[in-house]
């Protein structure tokens, strides 16, 4: 397995399908040069944690979101994990009774959201450390599924392809466009336009009184908006 060194040469969903075809379990490394570093946890080719250097919602915030736990149990069990060098999740099922599946529902909401980010990521170096013992980043049923995290990420393949008669820059942004709303003559101030009205409507963050599965419903259709706005300006 050989992967790029830079970010820029290729994309994030070439190399975490690689990795996931490889089968390995390790760390991926993202090191931007102004200094951040970006970290995905593998095991057995699939992604189980996402360390990112910048900002991101919390465990905690994304339960409040869910209304899975009470602010109580929030920081009484944060300073818990904080004091005992543990990690929140685990604190949270084992001593405070929490769902294992709730909080791994969670845990799988912010590794998503983490790699959405990372995704749109422009150059950084690459490199990979394989693990000889498991991390303790990696709660218990955390790990994404295959679909989960490579489905929707930019592929240098479709890059290229925009280029190519026939190829995104006919099929591909005309689904985008009829997703946004926007007709064939819109500019990239219309696309912005129209992306900021869906954010509006959609972001799960701007819907606290949403039950579970409609939270759900709203981050499916977030990330088809997210996609089809992508297509549209890369």
């Amino acid at each position: 397995m050989q992967l790029p060194g830079r970010l820029r040469s290729t994309t994030l969903g070439d190399v975490l399908g690689t990795l996931h075809r490889a089968n390995v379990s390790g760390t991926l490394e993202l090191l931007e040069d102004r200094g951040r570093h970006h970290c995905v946890h593998m095991t057995d080719g699939c992604v189980v944690a996402v360390d990112f250097d910048g900002s991101s919602r919390s465990l905690s915030e994304i339960l409040r979101g869910e209304r899975a736990a009470d602010e109580q149990t929030l920081s009484r069990s944060l300073l818990r994990s904080i004091a005992s060098h543990r990690l929140h999740g685990e604190v949270l099922v084992e001593e405070f009774r929490i769902s294992p599946s709730v909080v791994a529902h969670a845990l799988r909401l912010q590794v998503l959201e983490r790699l959405t980010a990372l995704d749109s990521l422009c150059d950084a170096r690459i490199s990979f450390r394989v693990a000889v013992r498991r991390s303790r980043q990696v709660a218990s049923g955390a790990a994404l599924t295959p679909q989960a995290f490579l489905r929707g990420r930019r592929r240098a393949r479709d890059r290229d392809r925009a280029h190519e008669p026939g190829g995104l820059s006919s099929g591909a942004t005309d689904s985008a466009r009829r997703v946004l709303g926007l007709d064939s003559g819109c500019d990239l101030r219309e696309i912005k336009r129209a992306y900021k009205r869906m954010v509006r409507l959609l972001h799960p963050d701007l819907h606290p009184d949403a039950t579970g599965a409609a939270r759900r419903e709203l981050e499916v259709r977030f990330a088809v908006v997210t996609d089809a706005y992508r297509t549209l300006v890369a």
